[in-house]
Formats: C-alpha cells, sequence, structure tokens
C-alpha cells in the first residue's frame, strides 16, 4: 500500500482480510457477515489502541507522512479570497514560503506558511518546504504590512528546517532567521502560530514568535530531528526512534512543558485522512485565539508575547546564587 506506515501495518492487514470477505460474500452464496462484523468490531478496537496510545516516532512518521495537508491546502478550507504575495523585494521569490492576504470569517488578515510539495516535481520546486533567506523576508515583508494595516498573522508552521546549502548561506540564511525571531517579537497586531506538520530547527522558530503557539495532535516541533540527534549523540542514525523517545518533540510532551498553548485534536489516524474535518478542528482554535487577542491594544499584545517566552523554561539569577 502506497504511504503506508509502520505502526498502521496490523490495521491494514486487517482492513484487506475485511475487504476479501467481503468480495467473497459478494461473488458467492455464503453469508459471512458474521464473521465480517467480528472483524470490523476488531478493527474498531485496534484502531482505539494504535491511534491513542501512540509512541513519539508513531507521531513523527504521520507528521511527515507524504499526503498531510499543507499550508496551501488549509488555506483553501479556511480562508476567503486570499492573494498570494510573492517576492522579498531584495533577491527573488522563495516558493518554499507561501503568504498573502485573505479573509476569515469576514475580517481580513494576513496568512503566512512553510509549503512543501505533494510530489517530487511540486517539491523540488519548493525545496522540500526548506526555505532560503528570501523565503524568510517575504514572510517579514508580509508582516510589516500587516502591522501597517492592522490585520493579524497567522502563521502555518511545517519544515524540516531552513535550507543549509551555500547559497542560502551567502544570502544571509542566520540574518533573516535572527531579523525574523527580533521584528515578530515587536509587532503590534495579533500574531498566532500552528504546528501542522515537522517543526524543525530555526527554520520553524523563524515562523513561531507569536502571541499564540499552537499545534497538532501528530505534529512535531524540535531543534533538530529524531536522525540528526541520534547521529549527534550515538553516532548512529538508526537509533533515531531512540531519540525520538528522549527529546520531547511531541505535543503532549510541549504542552507539559508550557511551549505550546493547545494541542489541536486531530482526526483519527492523522489529518491527511479527513482536511475538511481537519481544517475545522484547526477553526475552532484559531478563531477563539483571535477573538480573545482582539481585545488587546497595541502594547499589550507586544507584552503578552514577551511574557510568554520569558515563562519558558526555568532560570536562576546569579545573584541568587552568590
Amino acid at each position: 500500500m502506497v504511504n503506508e506506515l509502520e505502526f498502521e501495518k496490523p490495521l491494514i492487514q486487517l482492513k484487506e482480510k475485511i475487504n476479501e470477505l467481503k468480495a467473497f460474500t459478494a461473488a458467492s452464496e455464503v453469508d459471512l457477515s458474521i464473521e465480517i462484523d467480528k472483524l470490523e468490531q476488531r478493527l474498531a478496537r485496534l484502531e482505539d489502541d494504535i491511534y491513542l496510545n501512540m509512541k513519539p516516532w508513531d507521531r513523527v512518521q504521520v507528521a511527515r507522512h507524504p499526503a498531510r495537508p499543507t499550508t496551501l491546502d488549509y488555506i483553501g478550507e479556511l480562508f476567503d479570497q486570499f492573494i498570494e504575495m510573492h517576492g522579498d523585494r531584495l533577491y527573488g521569490d522563495d516558493h518554499a514560503i507561501v503568504g498573502g492576504i485573505a479573509f476569515y470569517h469576514g475580517k481580513p488578515v494576513t496568512v503566512i506558511g512553510h509549503q512543501r510539495g505533494k510530489d517530487t516535481k511540486e517539491n523540488i520546486r519548493r525545496n522540500f518546504g526548506m526555505p532560503h533567506p528570501e523565503g524568510y523576508r517575504k514572510a517579514l515583508r508580509l508582516m510589516k504590512q500587516a502591522e501597517k494595516f492592522n490585520r493579524p498573522i497567522i502563521c502555518f508552521i511545517d519544515t524540516k528546517g531552513a535550507y543549509p546549502g551555500k547559497a542560502a548561506e551567502e544570502r544571509g540564511q542566520s540574518e533573516a532567521i535572527a531579523r525574523n525571531l527580533f521584528e515578530m517579537a515587536g509587532l503590534t497586531v495579533p500574531v498566532v502560530c500552528i504546528v501542522i506538520g515537522e517543526g524543525g530547527s530555526g527554520g520553524a522558530l523563524a515562523l513561531g514568535i507569536g502571541n499564540y503557539m499552537h499545534m497538532l495532535e501528530n505534529a512535531t516541533y524540535s531543534v533538530i530531528s529524531p536522525e540528526g540527534a541520534a547521529s549527534i549523540l550515538w553516532k548512529d542514525a538508526s537509533l533515531a526512534k531512540k531519540a525520538a523517545e528522549s527529546m520531547k518533540i511531541t505535543a503532549p510532551d510541549l504542552k507539559e512543558l508550557g511551549i505550546i498553548d493547545h494541542i489541536v485534536t486531530e482526526v483519527k489516524g492523522g489529518a491527511h485522512h479527513d482536511v475538511k474535518a481537519q481544517a475545522a478542528f484547526i477553526d475552532k482554535v484559531l478563531l477563539q485565539s483571535l477573538k480573545e487577542l482582539s481585545k488587546m491594544s497595541a502594547e499589550e499584545l507586544v507584552q503578552h508575547r514577551h511574557e510568554k517566552f520569558q515563562q519558558i523554561g526555568s532560570h536562576t539569577l546569579l545573584s541568587e546564587t552568590l
């Protein structure tokens, strides 16, 4: 089966068995409805057992699923009259980041997000969702425009990380990311960020300085991939599963650590099973977030964002240790 996930193999095998029995029943006079009903009940129990007890590595696989909805998929479901804008006005246009203006429940907003492809051709065009500096500068241009016209900003995060190639470094990759972090911290309009797939390293953080950071149930958010962490810690990328267990990169872990604000419920088995239903889950959380932030003044929004990041982690003042 195409795009088969390792932990779903028992489900797939059982579904195939059910379909075989149904086909046999339809082609013969033998009634196997009782057996089929028992297998379907068993399937339902197995689905609950697997999907309600997913391990970190299982969630990594779902977050990377080739059919997982992208930023443009959610834009089509959640927003009206989206107008995409291009270019950073310095170098060029980066297709790994999409952005523009749209209406959300009748109100104008700016939408920005990482964009990967659904097939090889589109992935090459979008650099597999790994932005160059011009992508982050395009995003910042649209954010400053949103601030000028007092539009809320909604960011969808879905990238393995910023592109680490020579050309990107020559054009100022690290500076572009750092500039976004600095500027986003001081934006005077509401900023809501949602991790919809992979949230990798500074490439994700460059769109992640918001008043609220939400995360889909099966998304991941970390400073490095499990494979990368395993290569550094144990010199063996094949131990990625072990690394994922200890890295605290899943939504439940990050919610407990206070890094994200809300876990967005995901369709059973992953968002790729029903894009419309998943968009409805996102819509509920997004609408509530913007409603709360709309009550704040520009100064309060900046202070809210500042306090949010100050509360992440723990620290001890040097004077307290002396």
